[in-house]
């Protein structure tokens, strides 16, 4: 096993020895494939397998985020690999980038360079997945990030990178209309300090500014990621709450489990109301336990969808993991390997920047209906929904209700204001 996988060796020979079985979802145009060709990167039209590297934080505070967007890729390779439809098996091997840049960027080259991976997938942490956006560019690898920076694909964009996540400015359109309208524009802020909690206050201050004349930024507070203290951000929170209309946090993972589940204990969900960005997530809402009701969140994903082949997804998952409900990360792997390889079929090709040229504004049929990556910023057209978390009827888990949904149309920034140039 190569340093920095994890049971590759294993996940590799338990896909190899699957059978044929029933396959959910799976579209897209048949193309013109044989056997393999030497060169892994080449023009070949012929070939019948293709490699993945798999880009995880297995370990450190998004260790459970990570481990669910790893079930939802291995069930899409699994349908793949089962399929008539696809005339080559995708394999694959995992690295864990361990939430760190640094190591991200090695575990990729590893997995270009030494294991011969044409194709890139994952990094839930904003900022390593900026750094794997730099090494897909200089090594001319497909990436598919499972990280929602606006950034990713917009002013870092570039040709190989093609985003299912939905990105912070998507959900921060739906976030900032329906906080106007329904709470105020007198804003609180509690971020992570690092690229993603930054994303977070930058693209909704922008659209409150947008939206109302009277909007005041009231204050900010940062916290380190990885912190599991939140009492003085609280209680200078607390201390602004009569001046302030909402509470906004920008935060996921471990750190918003923990921040919403002290905030509760100190009775802040009384003093003022918090809107977040991820707190709809179940990991969150089952970390956090009562700390997620009665706040409201921003939606990328709920499996009770009717939307596309959502429900033929949800039971394959629920069928293939004991029962376990898929949620947001899960369907980001999911769909960032099936499109990759609807892309792959269409070009005919395992070649990184064929395969990259067939993509860009490819229609897919997916979880969410047709979809496609935009040919301006290669970011998926997703819809998004406000919701709010109730306490529920029975059990622990806070029940998600949707309030308003927004298209992708809708949802998605101007090109000419993504700050991507292709």
């Amino acid at each position: 096993m190569s340093q920095g996988d994890i049971s590759q060796g294993s996940r590799r020979d338990v896909l190899r020895a699957l059978t044929a079985g029933s396959v959910v979802g799976v579209t897209g145009l048949a193309g013109c494939i044989g056997s393999p060709d030497e060169v892994g990167n080449g023009d070949d039209e012929n070939f019948d397998t293709v490699q993945f590297g798999v880009l995880e934080p297995f370990t450190g505070a998004f260790t459970d985020l990570a481990e669910e967007r790893h079930q939802g890729t291995e069930l899409a390779i699994q349908q793949i690999n089962e399929s008539d439809e696809y005339d080559f098996t995708i394999e694959y091997d995992d690295y864990d980038t361990q939430l760190d840049p640094a190591t991200a960027t090695q575990r990729a080259d590893q997995a270009v360079q030494s294991d011969g991976a044409q194709f890139l997938t994952g990094c839930i942490s904003s900022s390593s997945a900026l750094a794997i956006n730099d090494f897909a560019r200089e090594n001319e690898v497909v990436y598919t990030p499972g990280a929602a920076d606006v950034s990713i694909t917009g002013e870092e964009c570039n040709q190989y990178v093609f985003r299912f996540e939905t990105s912070t400015a998507q959900i921060a359109e739906v976030m900032s209309q329906w906080t106007a309208d329904e709470l105020g524009d007198r804003i609180v802020y509690h971020i992570a300090d690092y690229a993603y909690g930054d994303s977070v206050l930058e693209e909704v201050e922008a659209r409150m500014e947008s939206i109302s004349d009277s909007y005041e930024r009231v204050g900010v507070t940062r916290s380190d990621q990885g912190s599991n203290d939140f009492e003085a951000f609280i209680s200078q929170i607390s201390n602004e709450s009569d001046e302030a209309d909402a509470l906004i946090v920008g935060m996921t993972g471990s750190d918003l489990a923990t921040f919403l589940s002290q905030a509760r204990s100190r009775g802040l969900q009384n003093e003022i109301p918090i809107v977040t960005t991820t707190g709809s997530f179940r990991s969150i809402r089952s970390g956090a336990g009562d700390g997620t009701y009665d706040i409201y969140s921003g939606v990328r994903y709920v499996p009770e969808l009717e939307t596309g082949d959502n429900q033929e997804f949800v039971e394959a998952y629920e069928s293939e993991y004991d029962g376990d409900v898929p949620d947001n990360f899960s369907r980001v792997g999911y769909e960032s390997v099936r499109m990759v390889a609807n892309g792959i079929r269409e070009a005919g090709s395992r070649n990184p920047t064929t395969v990259a040229e067939t993509l860009s504004g490819m229609e897919h049929e997916t979880i969410f209906g047709p979809n496609e990556f935009r040919e301006c910023d290669q970011q998926a057209s997703n819809p998004v929904w406000m919701g709010e978390c109730v306490e529920p009827e029975s059990g622990d888990l806070a029940t998600v209700d949707l309030l308003e949904e927004l298209s992708g149309a809708d949802a998605a920034p101007d090109c000419a204001e993504t700050g991507c140039d292709l």
